[in-house]
């Protein structure tokens, strides 16, 4: 999978590029079935992630397959780090 980068609309400075990846890597991540009531006709997907360094992270991303844009990435809030460790507990 190769991250598109380019002309994201967050801050790369607060959300590094390795994090992403670490994030989408997360064997127990949490993603959600696209959003297709888009007028563009493009799917988004949503995710939530962990990254090595336990830094909690919601993206919204689209993808062919080859290619993974990311649309937004941002630190989870709260009621997302509590969902996520709830499936997480599921999991171990």
């Amino acid at each position: 999978m190769e991250l598109d980068l380019i002309d994201v609309q967050f801050d790369l400075r607060s959300i590094r590029p390795r994090e992403l990846e670490e994030a989408f890597e997360d064997p127990f991540a949490v993603r959600f079935l696209p959003d297709n009531d888009r007028s563009d006709g493009a799917n988004r997907f949503y995710a939530l992630g962990r990254t090595v360094a336990d830094r909690y992270l919601f993206f919204a991303f689209w993808t062919d397959g080859k290619t993974t844009r990311v649309v937004a990435a941002r630190d989870m809030a709260e009621s997302e780090r509590k969902f996520y460790e709830r499936k997480y507990a599921e999991f171990r």
